[in-house]
């Protein structure tokens, strides 16, 4: 599966990590940054990253900061993302089968690299379970089409 994976400074450590287990598990892994605990702004990479997603560059995308949050949150206004914070793997499993989540965004202050290992692993081995929940992304999907979320900021 291919993989965009980005952090900031304060996600680098862990993502770091999840770049050398997803590529151990025989993924093709994109790493878009950081490249150090020097500080940066998250929004750009996260950004990257989702629009990697967005534009079929990547199948998934795992991102990485302190919360989990601000990344959630940037990944969440490119138009085709849906990302969810995961805290634990039973979140990972449902937002991939009731949501069709492309993206899981991770704290990288709050988890230990094993946690992360399992978060990941399901959220990329979880299938969407489709039915009720197809109309459920399709409405989620008309929801960026009327507030003009696909438009590319100028």
């Amino acid at each position: 599966m291919r993989i965009a994976l980005a952090s900031d400074h304060a996600g680098f450590q862990l993502k770091d990590h999840l770049a050398r287990s997803l590529a151990a598990a025989g993924h093709d892994v994109t790493d878009l940054g950081t490249d150090s605990t020097e500080s940066v702004d998250y929004p750009a990479f996260a950004e990257h990253a989702a629009r990697a997603v967005a534009d079929g560059e990547a199948d998934k995308g795992v991102l990485v900061c302190g919360s989990g949050n601000g990344v959630a949150i940037v990944a969440n206004k490119v138009a085709g993302v849906r990302a969810v914070n995961a805290h634990d793997v039973e979140e990972a499993e449902m937002c991939r089968r009731h949501n069709d989540a492309n993206v899981v965004t991770l704290s990288g202050a709050h988890l230990a690299p094993a946690q992360a290992d399992a978060i990941v692993a399901t959220f990329l081995a979880t299938d969407f379970d489709g039915g009720r929940h197809a109309r459920r992304v399709d409405q989620i999907t008309a929801i960026e089409s009327a507030t003009g979320a696909t438009e590319t900021p100028a």
